[in-house]
């Protein structure tokens, strides 16, 4: 008990650090990692087998892969090309960036989108002589949803696809009908929050118009060979059952082939600043905390509680997982989260015995992590990350003003997957 007590200390001090960013979240992770280790909680042969490294190698990977598809001048291309389409007006252009932030999201994962488009939407609005906020914030809440479509979206279903059998087929056909839904219906509330309060002149929208999108493709060769790298690796993926090859095989592959092709004498420039490092080490000190509350006892305590309100009924169980996901993801980061909550639904599997029935309960998890980010301004990394590249552009957004549109989509969302889960699964209520 005593253990278990230090364990649950040293995991709440790292995740008050984490949600605070009083310090770096990669620095606390790992200061909590090791922290179990010199405490005696876990050895450190234990730690470090706690590590999932198919995850590691799997992100490192896709850093690869997008660090040379950004070089080719695609995404800016696709975001100026949305731009004209829209002739300028900028609801249209707000519900174009927020679809093509949704369908991207899906599958170079929700933060790097942020990354990538954001600054994009910062010179459009520029152009346009219009705040970017609401582009931004529109553009996170469907960088949540579009993550959540896909094994590869979202850090967190990278998590429970590694800890689990599902593969990147099952993700697409689980998950991605309610994406949809969700992507609808979110477009319905765009139209109602931002339909009066967004008018540019004449004069700005000109100025946008006469942009010549085709110069801004670098490289015709690296952007073909790039779209083919990534859809082979996507069709891989798809097809993991049956080649059986591990999702860090493939991404790496894919990453260390693009590297090769694109300029061989800028892969240590490459390796030292467009790999996010930071994001690495912070989930290896994840895995590591997370070990010491299974190794104490504290995560079986947890499964046994939410057996004990359940009775073991798939059903309930579902239900209880998503909404305590959506909720918790609002107010904590959805890596840590869904992190702890991985070995809780491992257990609750043993408990209920019965793996096809553990199915929605997982599917539960994945949306209910996902989507809830959109809660509350520190609910996912995305936000966080959006708000930062905003806030180094002179763009303040509070945690208040995040809050309480961010809320409206997520409580939606939540909604909506509380239907798809009890129709899809169970048949209705």
């Amino acid at each position: 008990m005593a253990l278990m007590i230090i364990a649950l200390v040293i995991f709440g001090i790292t995740y008050i650090l984490i949600i605070t960013e009083w310090i770096n979240k990669m620095l606390a992770a790992m200061m909590g990692g090791f922290a179990i280790i010199l405490t005696g909680i876990v050895h450190q042969k234990v730690a470090f087998a706690a590590i999932d490294w198919n995850v590691i190698f799997f992100l490192i990977g896709m850093m690869m892969v997008i660090s040379v598809m950004r070089q080719t001048g695609l995404f800016m291309y696709l975001a100026i090309k949305i731009a004209k389409l829209a002739k300028g007006r900028p609801l249209p252009i707000m519900v174009w960036m927020f679809l093509l932030t949704t369908v991207v999201s899906a599958f170079l994962g929700s933060v790097t989108t942020i990354m990538i488009l954001v600054p994009i939407v910062l010179l459009v609005a520029s152009e346009l002589k219009i705040s970017p906020i609401p582009f931004i914030i529109t553009m996170v809440i469907g960088s949540n949803g579009g993550g959540a479509a896909t094994m590869i979206g979202d850090p967190p279903n990278i998590l429970i696809g590694s800890a689990t059998h599902y593969n990147f087929l099952d993700f697409i056909l689980n998950l991605t009908p309610p994406v949809v839904m969700i992507t609808i219906a979110s477009i319905g509330i765009i139209w109602l929050l931002y339909r009066k309060g967004m008018k540019v002149s004449n004069e700005s929208r000109a100025r946008l118009m006469s942009y010549s999108e085709k110069n801004l493709i670098k490289s015709k060769f690296l952007l073909v060979a790039s779209l083919i790298v990534l859809g082979l690796m996507i069709i891989a993926l798809s097809l993991q059952a049956i080649i059986h090859i591990e999702t860090a095989t493939v991404a790496m592959t894919a990453g260390l082939f693009l590297l090769f092709i694109s300029d061989r004498k800028k892969v240590e420039h490459i390796m030292a600043n467009e790999i996010d490092w930071v994001t690495i080490f912070f989930f290896m000190g994840l895995f590591m905390i997370v070990e010491s509350l299974v190794e104490t006892g504290f995560i079986d305590m947890i499964a046994g509680s939410v057996m004990y309100i359940t009775k073991g009924e798939p059903k309930s169980t579902s239900m209880v997982i998503l909404w305590l996901s959506s909720l918790f993801s609002a107010v904590i980061d959805n890596v840590p989260f869904v992190a702890a909550m991985i070995p809780v639904l491992e257990k609750l599997g043993v408990l209920i015995g019965d793996s096809k029935a553990m199915d929605p309960v997982w599917w539960s998890l994945a949306l209910g992590t996902c989507l809830g980010g959109n809660g509350t301004l520190i609910g996912a990394s995305a936000n966080i990350v959006a708000v930062g590249i905003a806030n180094r552009n002179g763009f303040h957004i509070s945690f208040k003003e995040f809050t309480k549109i961010g809320a409206i989509f997520a409580l939606l969302a939540t909604v909506i997957s509380t239907f798809y889960i009890l129709f899809r699964y169970y048949g209705g209520f």
